[in-house]
This record gives C-alpha cells, sequence and structure tokens, in this order.
C-alpha cells in the first residue's frame, strides 16, 4: 500500500506560521512566496475565512510529553518532509483515543491531510480536486456516493447519491481566481478515525464528507452550504441528525450539530451547515438498549403489581356481594360494579398477556407467537372496548334520565365488550398480521422483541389500535364535558345539594375517565426521543390502573361501620334518582 506524502505546506496546520524562505532574485522560493501571498490574499476575500487557534500551540509551551504513536512531534515541524500515513489510525490507537497535547497535534496534521488528500490507493478515501471560479460556481452541483467517491454533475442527475451544494458567497467574482476546491468521501471504519467515543448513533453507510474551499477554514457564511444524504427508508425508532467532526470536543474529537439545520425526510435529508469541516449523517436511535430494557422492566413491574391488585379487587367484589344484600337485590348497584368488574377482567387479562408476551415471545414458535400476538391484540382491543361502554353507561345515567331501560343490559354489554374485539382479531389473524415484531438499532441489534402485529402489516396497527383508541378518546372526552356540565347545572340549581353521594359518584367517575383515558393518551401521542419521559409515565400509570381501580372501588362502594345502612342507601337513592326506568 503507497503512503501518501504530501508538500509542506498541505502538512501546516491554519494559524501556523509559514517557514522562512529565501527572498533573494535567484532564489526558486520567491514564487512560491508570491503565489503563498496571493493565496492568503484571496482567502482574506472569502466570507467566514478565519484562523483558528493550532493544537499544537500547547506543545510550544513544554506542557506534556512531544511524543504520540512513538514519534517525535514539534510544533514547528513541518511533517519533515516525510508526510504522514494514511494508515496511521491502524496502527496507532493512541492517535484515536488520547488527549495529550502530542497526539491532538499529531491528530490536527493527519485530519489536515486527509482534508486535502490527493486520490490514492488507499482503501477508504475518495478525492475529488477543483479549481472553481465565480463564474461556474453557481450551477456547480456535486455528488457522492460510499463506492463512487465524489464527481461534478449535473442537476437533471440527481438519484440516490447524496449531493452537494457549494453558495456563491464562498468564491470570488467572476472575474477573480480561481480557487481550489477539495472534496473528499472517506469511509469511517476502513481509516479508523471519526469514531467518538461511547457514541450512540451510527454514521449512515459510516460514510464522512470533507469539504475544503481554498487553504483555511470557512466559517460563519451567510449562504450555508447543502448537504443532501440518501437513504432507503429508515427504520421507525432512527432519527437523523446532521454533525460534523468537531477536534476540540472531548479528548479526542466527537460529533457536533453546532451550526447546522437538519431537514429530515422520507428517502432523504438535506444539511445545510453554516462552515466547512467533515460531514455526516447520524442516525440515532430513539429508544437506546439500557432505555428499552429499563422501560420493560418497569412495564412488566407494573404489570405483575397491577394483575395481583386485580385478584384483591375481584376477591373485594365477592366480599360485597356476600356480605351486603344491596348488591345483589339492586339493579343499578348490580350493574354498575358488573360494568367495573368487566373492566378490571379486561385490564387483569391484558397485563397478564404482557407478561405472558414478554417471556416467551425470544423463544417462541411461529404459532405459538402469532397466538400471543393475537391474544395481546385482543386484551388491549378489550380494554379499550370497555372503556368506551363506560362512557356510554355514564351517558344513559347522567344524560339520558328518561327511557333508558334496556332488556339484559348488561349482558348486552359483555356481547359487545368481549366480542368486538375477537372479530377484529380474526380477521386480522386471517390476513396474517400476528407474528414477531423487533425494535431494533440501524445496526440490526435487537433491543425489544415482542409477538404482535407484524412490521408488514402495521397499517393493522393504526387502524385498530390508534384510530380506534382515537375516536374512544374524542368520544369520552365529549361525555365526560356533558357529565361535568350536567352536574355543575344541577349543584347550582340546589336539586343535588342534599345528595352528597352523586357528587362522590360524579368525581369518581372523572377520576376513572381520567385514568382509562389520558394515560393510553399518555402512550399512542408519544413520538420520538424527547418523548421518553412520557412514554416512562405512561407504562407507570398503565401498569398501575389495578392498583387505582381497586382503591377508587374501596372508597366508593365499601360502607363505613357507621353507614352501613345509611350509606348504601345514598347510592341506591342516587342512582334511581338519576336512572328511572320504564320496567
Amino acid at each position: 500500500m503507497r503512503t501518501l506524502r504530501l508538500p509542506q505546506e498541505k502538512l501546516r496546520a491554519p494559524g501556523e506560521p509559514a517557514e522562512e524562505q529565501g527572498c533573494g532574485t535567484g532564489d526558486p522560493g520567491s514564487s512560491m512566496e508570491l503565489t503563498q501571498l496571493g493565496t492568503v490574499l484571496l482567502l482574506l476575500l472569502l466570507p467566514g475565512a478565519v484562523p483558528r487557534q493550532d493544537s499544537c500551540d500547547a506543545l510550544s509551551r513544554g506542557d506534556e510529553t512531544k511524543q504520540c504513536c512513538n514519534m517525535a512531534v514539534e510544533p514547528e515541524e513541518r511533517a519533515e518532509g516525510r508526510g504522514l500515513a494514511l494508515e496511521l489510525p491502524h496502527q496507532c490507537t493512541e492517535l484515536r483515543r488520547s488527549g495529550q497535547p502530542a497526539c491532538r497535534c499529531l491528530r490536527a496534521r493527519w485530519l489536515r491531510m486527509v482534508q486535502f488528500a490527493e486520490q490514492s490507493s488507499t482503501a477508504g478515501l475518495r478525492a475529488l480536486h477543483l479549481n472553481v471560479s465565480g463564474a461556474v460556481a453557481q450551477g456547480l452541483l456535486l455528488a457522492f456516493s460510499p463506492a463512487e467517491g465524489p464527481a461534478v454533475i449535473s442537476s437533471a442527475e440527481q438519484g440516490t447519491v447524496g449531493t452537494i451544494r457549494l453558495p456563491g458567497g464562498l468564491f470570488p467574482s467572476p472575474s477573480g481566481q480561481a480557487v481550489r476546491v477539495v472534496v473528499t468521501v472517506l469511509n469511517i471504519q476502513q481509516l479508523a478515525m471519526f469514531q467518538e467515543d461511547n457514541q450512540v448513533g451510527k454514521v449512515l453507510d459510516d460514510t464522512v464528507v470533507g469539504i475544503a474551499v481554498g487553504d483555511g477554514d470557512v466559517s460563519e457564511l451567510r449562504d450555508p452550504v447543502q448537504l443532501t444524504f440518501a437513504y432507503q427508508p429508515l427504520p421507525h425508532n432512527v432519527t437523523p441528525l446532521c454533525v460534523f467532526w468537531e477536534p476540540n470536543k472531548g479528548p479526542a474529537g466527537g460529533w457536533s450539530s453546532h451550526g447546522c439545520v437538519t431537514q429530515p425526510g422520507d428517502k432523504e435529508t438535506v444539511c445545510a451547515c453554516n462552515h466547512l469541516s467533515f460531514f455526516t449523517l447520524l442516525l440515532n436511535p430513539s429508544l437506546d438498549v439500557s432505555m428499552a430494557q429499563t422501560l420493560v422492566a418497569v412495564a412488566n413491574g407494573g404489570c405483575g403489581v397491577a394483575v395481583a391488585f386485580s385478584i384483591f379487587t375481584f376477591a373485594f367484589y365477592i366480599f360485597l356481594r356476600c356480605s351486603y344484600k344491596q348488591f345483589r337485590s339492586e339493579d343499578t348497584l348490580r350493574i354498575n360494579l358488573g360494568l367495573h368488574m368487566n373492566l378490571v377482567s379486561s385490564l387483569f387479562l391484558l397485563n397478564l398477556a404482557f407478561l405472558l408476551n414478554s417471556g416467551l415471545s425470544s423463544r417462541a414458535s411461529m404459532g405459538l407467537c402469532s397466538a400471543l400476538g393475537g391474544l395481546t391484540h385482543y386484551c388491549l382491543l378489550c380494554c379499550f372496548t370497555w372503556t368506551v361502554l363506560e362512557g356510554c353507561h355514564l351517558y344513559l345515567l347522567f344524560v339520558k334520565v328518561l327511557g333508558t331501560y334496556i332488556h339484559h343490559y348488561l349482558l348486552k354489554l359483555c356481547i359487545v365488550g368481549w366480542g368486538f374485539p375477537a372479530l377484529v382479531v380474526v380477521v386480522a389473524g386471517a390476513t396474517g398480521s400476528y407474528g414477531e415484531y423487533s425494535i431494533g438499532m440501524v445496526d440490526d441489534q435487537i433491543i425489544i422483541h415482542l409477538c404482535w402485529i407484524n412490521s408488514e402489516h402495521l397499517l393493522v396497527h393504526y387502524i385498530t389500535n390508534c384510530g380506534y383508541f382515537g375516536l374512544i378518546f374524542l368520544f369520552n372526552t365529549a361525555i365526560f364535558g356533558v357529565v361535568a356540565w350536567k352536574n355543575c347545572h344541577l349543584w347550582r340549581s340546589g336539586v343535588m345539594q342534599g345528595h352528597c353521594k352523586a357528587w362522590k359518584v360524579a368525581l369518581a367517575a372523572m377520576g376513572l375517565f381520567c385514568l382509562l383515558g389520558a394515560t393510553w393518551a399518555l402512550s399512542f401521542l408519544s413520538y420520538g426521543s424527547s418523548s421518553m419521559p412520557v412514554l416512562f409515565l405512561a407504562a407507570i400509570l398503565n401498569s398501575l390502573q389495578g392498583v387505582f381501580i381497586f382503591i377508587w372501588l374501596v372508597v366508593l362502594y365499601y360502607p363505613r361501620a357507621e353507614e352501613t345502612s345509611s350509606s348504601l342507601s345514598h347510592i341506591v337513592r342516587n342512582d334511581r334518582t338519576m336512572a328511572v326506568s320504564q320496567g
């Protein structure tokens, strides 16, 4: 493999003084000095061309050792006329990790060499050198791809490759001198560089694009440079971010998005940056491995507690039925408690199905996984359906007071609450919608594995879950508003001032609505990495619904010792007042 050797000036970091050269009439370096002076004057005309502090300045103070990678690094050296090898990061991991001044200086010179590298046989680097004047800069369109490297194309040739548009402000007037433009396309795996410590996101196609205009640093551009990164549709849990390599970040450099604006799309992302550097598109997972494992652990723990308290709720219901005659004889109490117990049953089955799914999905066969996915979907739809049935019951109880007698009312509710979800699941199962569902990183690392609606039928999820719940949430919100208005009107008119239990029921209904409606909305309305706290809150509240409902039923229905008869009679009287039947 050939070692790339660059002229000394290409190894000079920005801000370093040039070496003294002879200035006599016969000195062959005189013309080179004039060329350098012209280049400096030209750079002064470029917007934002400002020198930055040299990474080798610390060496001149003698702060620390002047060796890195077994090489002596001096602040005044110009690579000693030998040049640096592109393979140096492979040969010395210290160059990639160390924050010592000598390594920072050597790393800056290596990056400078790569930025202005000629085309070479070194794997992982492709370069394009152009001399561009202001006359052709406006219509200049550059393309890049991991396989082909950089090239000049016409606008009609845009396709799946990435593109670069340089602003006209980078170049002098049309009659001015041409400026050197260097575009490099790098493979960071083959070069073993541009790898940040503890990096979570993945570089798109392991590709980094370097752009250099002239010999200095370009920043604070009024019109940004635009890079378009093309790709196949990204996974749903990935967020693209435009970044550039910041050598001064951390001990050995890192990725930064400062000065860059990200404009994501379905098949491409446009990066608009106000400076020139090494750019790439970083694919950040919305949910990383540790966060996903913590979220699943929280959900599993909450589901276990919810299952236990659901059992306590069933026991409390049996206790009321056996201990108090009113809960067996009064139709309104029997229907209300029956409706609530069906809701608790759906939550119990949903939590149990999720626990089974989490424990068996990783080793389940294809048939068992489809069955687990269908069971979990069925329990979720049952929970949603019983939620809307609670809203319908509130409407009949508080709004449509007259003519609300329905023969076998609770039985018909059960047919709808348990039958309609079964019909939906049978239809979805007939289309092969259930199976393995995995949430993975961009490097195909699986972080969550469940038996659920598979990726090929996500439309089923959006319709039967998101769409269905959205309609239910809107309906229950409207019902709750009507019920709240009705209660306020009755209280103002003095009808219910003597019946405190009616307010207690209304307050309990509000609490039940908030638990069953708002918490599910947190799950379905959250999006992106910024919603992580919302997801944790939704997981905790939804999985602890069994606890909340148990407490709510005890407070609402359990009679105190001194109110064993009067409390129940108030409830019955209130229910009769609110629900007049024509039986």
